[in-house]
């Protein structure tokens, strides 16, 4: 960049209301206002440091716990112009601490693919995009595109669609740069846009989820002063892209002009598309047929579940705890004992499965409703129609150390890969990890879920000159 101004150095990175953004003439469409993420990190570092550079200028501040430390002036230096930002996390504060990598390293990806040609090394690795979210769409897919994925842009707009063979809907969508997880008024106004686009394209009257089951699709877009629901920044709520300018109708006009151009243009790709639109609409109502049953009878069984164990709290309730609610499925009513008898009735339910679950792959969402376990499964989860109304925050798959608990693990992850997706997208699924093994004595104890954790534990109680009495676990 330019680097930081100067004179504006220490107060841009220590002092509130001091960001270069106000007024909108400088920076027009952008995310942050007041700086406030450089200052936290200040305030929350043992050692910060920041370093600007402009046109031979050089100016240097250092802080430790936001408080400064050094103000450092130079002139003649032989340095491209530019901000330099280095702190250590104030332990202190947080303890030991360890970065996430997986999380810093999406975060470097996602702004390689909104800016094009821009380079990003991290611990060593360059990471660069040359197509944008095309780049974005084709990292993330698990499959084969039924289609070359159509990749579109314009002024302060950038979408790309591609259609898979699973279920559900899976979208990547940002605001100025920003990576919006949980979406708002650009993406809602991007799904309505691409069913109206290709229902007028086709000149039929498809079904909205027909048309979009099995879509993968990205879409960036660049707003004047954009108005997000929380700090955090992940979910927009501005209706206007620019002043006396609607966001929802510059979205559907773009994809009413540019998506129509290119699948008049594309044959092939059209030709596809529809195929795949007829194919959802009759597996629906193929679905729909035995649907109606399938609810009756899991409303039926949902007044006396013998296999839901059920919570007092939900995700969807208005409560504090409800972030902590979790369901258990477990290996038939025995193995759902122990974690019956020791939960937290107010925030953990416990779902028993009777055997091994089919295996589903390859299989149609009709075998959700013919099989009566995945009936009730997603009865009890609430997710038959959408993620809105999922009744637990964790859903924990809860089997035997075993070959065969790790059989039916396999077996469940397969049904809500090939089924909703949107669970595991969502971070709502989880495995519970069992020890294998247990070293104990009369002061302490030790589980251990590999062999080299329990060789380390029995040399280590060796070493103590003390007895150790080793155990494999049960569940």
């Amino acid at each position: 960049g330019r680097g930081i101004p100067l004179k504006s150095l220490a107060a841009a990175v220590s002092e509130m209301n001091t960001g270069g953004k106000y007024g909108g003439s400088a920076f027009k469409k952008t995310v942050g206002l007041n700086g406030v993420g450089v200052k936290a990190v200040n305030m929350l570092s043992s050692e910060f440091t920041a370093r600007s550079v402009r046109d031979g200028e050089a100016r240097t501040v250092t802080f430790a716990q936001g408080l400064e430390q050094s103000d450092r002036w130079e002139s003649g230096v032989q340095e491209k112009n530019g901000t330099f930002i280095s702190f250590r996390v104030d332990r202190e504060v947080f303890g030991d601490y360890s970065y996430n990598l997986e999380y810093v390293e999406q975060m470097i990806r996602n702004y390689t693919y909104l800016n094009l040609g821009l380079t990003f090394r991290f611990n060593g690795q360059s990471y660069v995009s040359k197509n944008g979210l095309l780049d974005l769409l084709g990292e993330n897919m698990t499959e084969e595109p039924l289609y070359a994925p159509i990749h579109l842009s314009g002024e302060d707009i950038e979408v790309a669609i591609a259609h898979g063979t699973g279920y559900g809907e899976s979208y990547y969508s940002f605001v100025n740069g920003q990576y919006t997880s949980q979406g708002g008024t650009h993406q809602a106004a991007f799904r309505e846009a691409i069913a109206k686009t290709i229902k007028e394209f086709y000149h039929k009257d498809y079904d909205p989820s027909d048309i979009r089951t099995s879509i993968i699709a990205a879409i960036s877009v660049r707003v004047t002063d954009p108005v997000f629901e929380s700090q955090t920044k992940i979910k927009l709520g501005s209706k206007e892209i620019e002043p006396g300018v609607s966001l929802r109708n510059f979205i559907v006009d773009f994809l009413a002009k540019h998506l129509d151009d290119y699948l008049h243009k594309h044959s092939e790709t059209a030709q596809i598309l529809q195929k795949k639109i007829v194919e959802n609409e009759k597996e629906r109502k193929a679905i729909s047929g035995i649907q109606k049953k399938a609810r009756e009878t899991a409303k039926k069984v949902s007044l006396n579940n013998k296999k839901l164990r059920d919570c007092k709290i939900h995700l969807t309730d208005k409560n504090e705890l409800a972030e902590e609610s979790m369901i258990f499925i477990t290996e038939g009513n025995s193995a759902s004992g122990s974690i019956t008898k020791s939960r937290d009735v107010r925030t953990q339910a416990v779902f028993s499965l009777r055997g091994k679950p089919l295996n589903c792959f390859g299989l149609t969402k009709k075998v959700v409703y013919e099989n009566e376990e995945f009936n009730l499964l997603q009865a009890a989860l609430n997710i038959e129609e959408d993620m809105d109304n999922l009744r637990y925050n964790k859903v924990v798959i809860a089997t035997d150390a075993d070959v065969d608990g790790m059989h039916i693990r396999l077996l469940l992850m397969t049904f809500f890969l090939q089924f909703f997706p949107d669970v595991i997208r969502g971070g709502h699924l989880y495995v519970l990890q069992t020890p294998l093994f247990r070293v104990r004595n009369k002061k302490e104890t030790h589980y251990c879920y590999s062999e080299e954790e329990k060789n380390r534990a029995v040399a280590r109680m060796r070493r103590q000159r003390r007895n150790h009495p080793i155990q494999r676990s049960g569940r």
